[in-house]
């Protein structure tokens, strides 16, 4: 059914003005320009930015984000091998410049951009700030808590649960298919990027993450935004369950240090690993630090 992969790398370009500063090291992915099935007609793509995801059916296409202009022009060309239908909905994880960077190539062959509420506005804040309007393709639909759609035997169901990586994160799950895209909202064994100038709360990450090991099993396959050197952009339960330890190990380090009287300076200087979590290492964990610290310190 798919005839092919194929590799191609393209510049981050213009897109890259609407990616936090401190994302753009985050960018390796375990695999490039992968047009790759899963099970019953699901399957992600990866490029340059966070992991795509797809359903195409008889019925209609859906797309979980779309990286740069480049790469979303590559996955649209994977696309029509398949089909020349167009895409029903293009869906965003969250705002973040490297999955909506390319919603702009969608433009003449997707019948709506879908997300949540808060990441739609986070959209429209930091194309303003950065002077890349233009080049936006802002979502036409929104949600608050909860939403689905049935395209042929496929029901896409999207979840939005508080704040996490940002204040606009949301889960997605192929029903039949039992295929759940994470987004940011899991870096598999990558120090993660939290932005708390866009409502970032890793209590409530953690409490997010608790809830998904409850809500699926075993034989839920996960679709992650980012993974570390040599780990894939998939996984299981276990793969989350991971995460969900990596942040609690942070809290709990980070806060060890604060009652010892430690300066946020002093923890970056001595943490290259968070312990209890040894696989997440690398550049970044600076990210975490700080996050963590503000949020121990400020509440927020």
């Amino acid at each position: 059914m798919f005839r092919r992969d194929f590799i191609k790398f393209t510049s981050l370009g213009a897109a890259s003005l609407f990616l936090p500063p401190q994302l753009i090291p985050a960018l390796n992915i375990s695999k490039v320009g992968a047009f790759t099935p899963l099970r019953k007609n699901v399957g992600f793509y990866t490029d340059r930015g966070g992991t795509i995801g797809w359903m195409v059916n008889d019925e209609g296409v859906v797309v979980i984000d779309a990286q740069f202009p480049e790469s979303a022009e590559n996955l649209i060309g994977e696309i029509r091998k398949q089909t020349d239908q167009k895409v029903n909905f293009l869906i965003n994880t969250h705002h973040h410049g490297d999955h909506t960077g390319g919603n702009i190539a969608f433009k003449e062959m997707t019948e709506h951009v879908f997300a949540h509420e808060n990441s739609k506005a986070n959209q429209m804040r930091v194309a303003k700030e950065r002077g890349n309007e233009e080049g936006q393709l802002y979502p036409d639909m929104t949600f608050e808590e909860e939403w689905s759609n049935q395209i042929g035997d496929e029901t896409i169901t999207c979840s939005y649960h508080g704040r996490g990586h940002t204040n606009g994160d949301i889960i997605t799950h192929f029903e039949n298919a039992n295929i759940v895209h994470m987004g940011d909202l899991v870096f598999n064994r990558r120090f993660p990027y939290i932005d708390k100038s866009a409502g970032a709360h890793i209590g409530n990450w953690i409490h997010i993450l608790d809830h998904t090991v409850k809500r699926f099993d075993e034989d839920t396959i996960f679709i992650f935004g980012h993974s570390g050197e040599g780990f894939e952009i998939t996984g299981s339960i276990e793969d989350v369950k991971a995460f969900t330890n990596y942040l609690e190990q942070l809290m709990l380090e980070v806060e060890k240090g604060i009652e010892a009287g430690k300066s946020l300076q002093d923890l970056k200087k001595e943490m290259t690993v968070v312990k209890g979590a040894p696989q997440w290492s690398g550049n970044g964990i600076e990210r975490s630090l700080d996050a963590a610290y503000m949020e121990l310190t400020e509440g927020e």
